[in-house]
């Protein structure tokens, strides 16, 4: 037998998240970008939230590619180096995973880092079920819940049951499906801005929807289309409330974790 002693083994570098937060959550409902970070670090991941702008994909959506681009050659910088870029937005995740290789289609150090940085980049449920193995979470909402299905993550990710695998799970919920989840909401980013009287009708519709099914809540994975649910609601003097699924999922609905009542 070899008595001599061995070399304590080497713990394994700790897995990197980088967030990648959104400029409407910066600006409108910080709350979400908070409940993501609880997320992924919950799910045992060492969380990092880079100095970040936006993706670029108001100037993509409008045609303005250089502009896009300049925006993207910022964030493929401030991202680099990171095992997983996560974001709570399917729209902006689908902006650096299908779009950013297309800014930069050719072999320049730019081009390679894009694709890399798309390799990289998921949704936040999708990333916290089919990378991270996630089943259930620790969470609970007394009510009747439902959800609604973004375009950009649904279409672009595949984005569908993951979300809704995971709000299953909330303690004391009900999880009723609207007549087409997946129908757009009107918002569609400058959509509803060229076109506010169309974007109004489409909104209308999905309000009518969401009324129907008795919900207490509307859920769903990116903020604008929440945005444009929750301002449609108010006008039309609706209780029904818009949260979005990482504060659903972190129990930190209103700002408040269940965890501080124990």
């Amino acid at each position: 037998m070899d008595a001599r002693p061995r070399p304590a083994a080497k713990e394994p570098p700790a897995t990197t998240v980088a967030l990648f937060v959104t400029c409407l959550v910066d600006l409108f409902r910080p709350a979400v970008g908070l409940a993501a970070a609880q997320l992924l670090e919950q799910a045992g991941f060492d969380l990092c939230v880079p100095a970040q702008g936006c993706c670029g994909q108001p100037n993509f959506n409008s045609g303005d590619r250089d502009g896009a681009r300049r925006m993207a050659a910022g964030i493929i910088e401030q991202f680099a180096g990171f095992d997983y870029v996560v974001a709570p937005s399917g729209s902006c995740a689908a902006m650096l995973r299908h779009h950013y290789p297309a800014l930069f289609d050719d072999d320049s150090a730019t081009g390679r880092a894009a694709r890399d940085l798309a390799d990289r980049t998921w949704e936040l449920t999708s990333f916290l079920v089919d990378v991270a193995g996630v089943a259930s979470v620790d969470a609970t909402f007394d009510g009747v819940l439902t959800y609604q299905d973004a375009c950009s993550g649904l279409r672009e990710l595949g984005v569908r049951g993951q979300p809704r695998r995971l709000l299953s799970t909330v303690a004391g919920s009900e999880l009723r499906e609207m007549e087409q989840p997946d129908a757009c909401c009107g918002f569609g980013g400058l959509f509803c801005v060229k076109y506010p009287e169309v974007s109004g009708r489409i909104a209308d519709a999905k309000i009518d929807a969401i009324v129907a099914t008795g919900a207490d809540i509307v859920v769903a994975g990116d903020l604008g289309c929440l945005l444009q649910i929750e301002g449609r609601l108010h006008r039309l003097g609706k209780t029904t409330r818009a949260v979005h699924v990482a504060e659903v999922l972190a129990g930190t609905i209103d700002g408040r974790n269940d965890a501080d009542d124990e």
